[in-house]
């Protein structure tokens, strides 16, 4: 049986919500997945100089002391980039962390063009039921565990990709999808929630069809 291909599960932590308006990474952190298993972890602080404001440091922990001895932000990022290769990329809240990801690419002269999904879009459509889709709460409601402090980027990777490998179990045992590869979910993020059932059901008979059908958009 060929191996599944590697899912890269990224988290930011930030010194605010865009850096459209100049905020920058703080942490970074990649969770490696390949057939629900996790294989390789990354994860480091980064130094670009910007001021990290008391509320940031009271959410997540990260000070400004612990920045400004962390390694520079650009060698960080060129790292993650060779880590992550060609892999497709998930988050929690994908818009996000890809804004992050792209930006701080850039800065450091990488170029980014890793396909993104999103655990969010695909549990508002997988898990329609749970009161909330925030993290913390998804991981609850599915009884997950919670993997050290939070909100810490390792620590919310680690959860994201515990998630993910959850829904690709889910899409195997319960949809009947041999596959639940990148592609897959993000055409299912994409997918209205009263027709979710129908373009998973598709999905399964084409895949197990003879010959090979493209996606349904």
């Amino acid at each position: 049986m060929p191996k599944s291909p590697l899912i890269a599960v990224i988290d930011f932590e930030t010194t605010g919500m865009t850096p459209a308006q100049g905020a920058r990474a703080t942490e970074v952190a990649i969770v490696l997945l390949e057939g629900g298993q996790v294989v390789d972890r990354f994860q480091s602080l980064l130094r670009t100089g910007v001021w990290i404001p008391p509320f940031i440091t009271q959410l997540t922990g990260i000070t400004n002391a612990m920045v400004a001895a962390a390694p520079d932000a650009e060698g960080v990022m060129r790292e993650a980039a060779r880590f992550v290769g060609d892999a497709p990329m998930v988050a929690h809240n994908a818009a996000f962390d890809r804004k992050f990801w792209c930006a701080e690419l850039a800065l450091a002269g990488v170029g980014a063009p890793h396909a993104f999904a999103c655990t969010v879009l695909l549990s508002r459509r997988l898990y329609p039921e749970s009161p909330s889709h925030k993290l913390g709460s998804i991981v609850d409601h599915l009884g997950l565990p919670r993997a050290g402090p939070a909100p810490r980027a390792l620590a919310d990777a680690e959860m994201a990709a515990a998630l993910l490998a959850r829904m690709q179990h889910d899409l195997r045992q319960r949809w009947h999808v041999a596959e639940p590869c990148h592609a897959l979910l993000s055409t299912l993020q994409r997918c209205a929630r009263p027709k979710v059932g129908a373009l998973l059901a598709g999905y399964a008979r084409v895949a197990a069809a003879p010959a090979a059908v493209a996606l349904p958009a």
